[in-house]
């Protein structure tokens, strides 16, 4: 067998990205909505207040990190720009609002950061709305 075939590598890493972004973007949806419906449920907000914003302001934020990127990042549409206001969204839980705790607490946080790092590093792949946007924008380029 021929290992080295760059298409079936190809294949097999735009597979793998479209399963890390979809498993990844549906678990962070689960962090990100029961904080949409404390939002919506309208009572006191007890938030972290990130740079003095106030709570409501830093809840909003982070429903829209944890929630519209992530289901931005299952589509594959706008990946990078998801992925920054996630990695940002991470880089905040883990080191500012889970800073003082012990690892424990933090950990998950900086696990959803590093998968973030990656789909960055590499992009949605060819499974991705951005890559048909790309590939239309492409062919409409003479």
């Amino acid at each position: 067998m021929n290992y080295t075939n760059s298409n079936s590598n190809t294949i097999i890493r735009d597979i793998v990205l479209l399963i890390v972004r979809v498993f990844v973007g549906f678990a962070m949806l689960s962090h990100g909505f029961p904080k949409l419906q404390m939002l919506l449920e309208g009572g006191k907000i007890e938030f972290f207040d990130f740079l003095g914003l106030g709570p409501q302001i830093s809840l909003i934020l982070t429903i829209l990190a944890e929630f519209a990127c992530s289901i931005l990042l299952i589509l594959g549409l706008f990946s990078r720009v998801a992925l920054g206001f996630l990695i940002f969204t991470m880089i905040i839980a883990g080191f500012v609002v889970h800073g003082a705790d012990p690892f424990g607490k933090r950990e998950l946080s900086l696990i959803y950061l590093s998968v973030y790092m990656l789909l960055m590093t590499f992009g949605a792949g060819k499974i991705s709305v951005d890559y048909m946007i790309e590939k239309r924008k492409r062919a409409s380029d003479w």
